[in-house]
């Protein structure tokens, strides 16, 4: 047996009609609604009626020679509108602190050298500034990072030049271009010098890096000054790095977002700028997607904090 076709349909009804049954239901009078709304008492006739038409044409009031009286189909009415006023006035509510970075959330992830200094920084001034914004943070490489942005898992990330990860799809917000340092042991022979020094200086040493291949690392400044540098110790940790610097197995780069955490038996020599930066660090959002208050007010924070790095 076939299905009978569903002919029920759900009215259209205004939420003005619905503001002005309450306050008639309120004051149990069209007058004293009407004074209250700061209308006449035939506008407020006119919602009610366009109410009730609305509804199937039963009264909600019973007129009286003095006010009126609920129905019992507008006592079965009352909670119901109350409910969809209220909700409208949630959202409402709900808005405007999204546009006063007065509530909301914040979903953003970060590679692992910027965690060292500059999200930090920019964490704790956006917190104390939008300490009702829920906040939730990841850790990641720039391409995996990415990924999460365009799949809608993230609101912001925090990304670099390195790795050659494809930036082009998203819209970036340039943080600060990235001065490199080259640590040495402390005794080392160019521990006590002024001035920068050139990484082909350091062509002979053995290097600690987090890949055996300086493509797509910070090593890649190596490259573009003429050498391969030897990579004798695969390490992937900053503070691991540092430790097997400070022993005397061999120097690293340390980009300007770390240097601020070097431990003290290590000296830092500044790499001589051969004209192209490092790297570039970006806050990326989505491209062709609005940012929040909240992403704009965090890239706000964030730029506040390169001033405090380093270099």
């Amino acid at each position: 047996m076939a299905a009978m076709p569903n002919t029920h349909h759900e009215p259209e009804l205004s939420t003005v009609w619905l503001r002005v049954f309450l306050e008639v239901a309120r004051h149990g009078s069209f007058t004293v609604a009407a004074k209250s709304l700061g209308w006449t008492q035939s506008a407020v006739s006119r919602q009610i009626a366009a109410l009730e038409g609305a509804l199937g044409g039963g009264p909600l009031f019973d007129r009286l020679p003095r006010g009126v009286r609920m129905t019992e189909a507008g006592r079965v009415l009352v909670p119901h509108a109350e409910a969809v006023l209220e909700a409208l006035h949630g959202a409402v509510r709900e808005l405007a602190a999204l546009r006063e970075v007065a509530g909301g959330r914040l979903r953003f992830g970060a590679f692992a050298t910027a965690d060292a200094a500059l999200v930090p920084h920019a964490l704790a001034a956006f917190r104390a500034r939008h300490p009702r914004v829920r906040l939730s943070r990841e850790e990641g490489l720039t391409p995996g990072l990415l990924d999460r942005l365009a799949a809608g898992h993230l609101d912001l990330a925090v990304v670099s030049t390195t790795g050659r990860a494809p930036l082009e799809s998203y819209e970036l917000h340039h943080l600060l271009d990235e001065s490199l340092y080259v640590a040495v042991p402390a005794d080392h022979p160019l521990a006590g010098r002024e001035g920068p020094v050139r990484l082909a200086q350091l062509a002979d040493a053995d290097w600690i890096s987090g890949s055996s291949r300086p493509e797509g690392t910070l090593l890649d400044a190596a490259l573009r000054q003429g050498f391969r540098p030897r990579v004798t110790h695969v390490v992937g940790e900053w503070t691991a790095k540092q430790g097997y610097v400070a022993a005397g197995l061999g120097v690293t780069l340390v980009p300007a977002l770390a240097a601020e955490s070097v431990r003290p038996d290590i000296a830092l020599l500044p790499v001589l700028d051969e004209g192209a930066p490092a790297r570039a660090v970006y806050a990326a959002t989505a491209r062709g997607q609005a940012p929040t208050p909240a992403v704009e007010a965090f890239v706000g924070a964030l730029r506040e904090a390169v001033a405090r790095i380093p270099g």
